[in-house]
């Protein structure tokens, strides 16, 4: 590795999150030099990367995503076997909601025949699930658990054997972009033809000095872990999958859940929707400080996963990044064609990492995607290019 001080690159990728490490790890695949950049010393938890697991799963109520996933499994399993370890743990995944939620309707339409559970079914592949009456449930037997602070070393690890370089404990302070950027950190300074910025909760503010006002809201999730009843009913051991429910009326923005992994016993259960944050402040809630979410879902544990201890035994806190409709931001820059974006991954970004980076490196190389961007652009938004400051 290099010294810090001033080095020339390829391409600069800004933000080591999976999103950012992924771009970076297809770049160096394509022969670029490349240089990923992260704020804080690896590994870190403040950001949304962090954690052991996150759900993957193919069915998706919206059909762009769903084209994705099949790529997607592929890349995790290229990367699996280039690092040596194992990243995904197959357990099926529970999508439950009420009949002709439009989310639910939309999961059925991209899976396939034979994917609908009724009550006696569903109970025998998730006997600790009590739905109520007028919901239903499908099946994705592809869903299952990626390791994810695994995963994040594996791909990192990969990209560095390849000749890439990773610098940490480094934040950007000023890009000026051109047809060679310089990027200004506090170690040094650099300067490549091509940028990527993938900097999770901290996007919006690394590129408003570019002249872009992105709507872009970091939220803090509370993050869940609950005690078993009965030890061992909810491992991932016992073949019990993960689950969502969507779309019930006390938790519109959608509960997931899955085996008891991380912490032996606790099984994590999270609502997806979180409180407005300021990344930089994250942890700052003073102690006893409500916490609206966390009682919403005592009041699902004790409904619909009796056992279940109905009160937290672990509250950890990440950050999503939200857009106003949910999709990610996948773009150039509007004025600067040679930065790519890659944003807003709204608490569902992760199993698709590999197929983001693959589309962040594609349009840095000013290359056709191999998936559609459009749902995607940035133009979605009015009145997001501003005078640069």
């Amino acid at each position: 590795m290099a010294a810090p001080g001033q080095a020339s690159y390829d391409a600069i990728v800004i933000g080591a999150g999976i999103q950012g490490s992924f771009a970076a790890y297809h770049l160096v695949q394509r022969h670029r030099d490349t240089l990923l950049l992260e704020q804080f010393i690896l590994p870190h938890s403040r950001g949304s990367s962090h954690g052991q697991s996150r759900i993957t799963r193919s069915t998706y109520p919206q059909a762009h995503y769903a084209r994705m996933m099949p790529d997607s499994f592929c890349l995790w399993q290229r990367l699996e076997a280039e690092a040596g370890t194992s990243l995904y743990r197959r357990t099926g995944l529970v999508v439950l909601g009420l009949a002709g939620d439009p989310e639910l309707e939309g999961c059925r339409r991209n899976a396939g025949p034979g994917d609908i559970l009724d009550a006696a079914a569903l109970a025998q592949r998730f006997p600790g699930l009590r739905p109520r009456a007028g919901e239903v449930a499908l099946w994705d037997s592809n869903g299952g658990v990626l390791l994810a602070d695994r995963a994040l070393r594996a791909v990192q690890d990969v990209f560095r054997r390849h000749g890439g370089t990773l610098r940490d404990g480094e934040k950007v302070l000023r890009i000026e972009p051109g047809a060679v950027l310089t990027v200004t950190t506090t170690a040094g300074v650099y300067r490549a033809p091509r940028l990527v910025i993938a900097a999770g909760a901290w996007t919006g503010a690394v590129v408003a000095p570019l002249g872009l006002r992105l709507p872009l809201q970091p939220l803090r999730i509370d993050v869940c872990y609950w005690r078993e009843k009965e030890p061992g009913s909810h491992s991932a051991g016992k073949a019990t999958p993960c689950f969502m429910a969507l779309g019930l009326p006390k938790a519109p923005h959608g509960i997931y859940g899955l085996p008891a992994l991380e912490y032996p016993g606790l099984v994590k259960v999270c609502y997806h929707h979180g409180s407005p944050v300021d990344p930089e402040e994250r942890d700052q809630d003073p102690p006893g400080a409500p916490r609206p979410d966390v009682a919403l879902l005592s009041s699902f544990i004790s409904s619909y996963l009796p056992g279940l201890e109905p009160r937290p035994a672990v509250l950890e806190t990440c950050l999503y990044t939200s857009t106003p409709d949910g999709d990610f931001i996948l773009d150039r820059h509007p004025k600067y064609s040679n930065i790519v974006i890659g944003a807003g991954f709204s608490g569902h970004g992760f199993k698709l990492a590999p197929v983001v980076g693959k589309l962040l490196c594609e349009l840095s190389l000013g290359e056709e995607p191999s998936h559609s961007t459009a749902p995607f652009a940035i133009g979605r938004f009015p009145g997001v290019l501003r005078a640069a400051l």
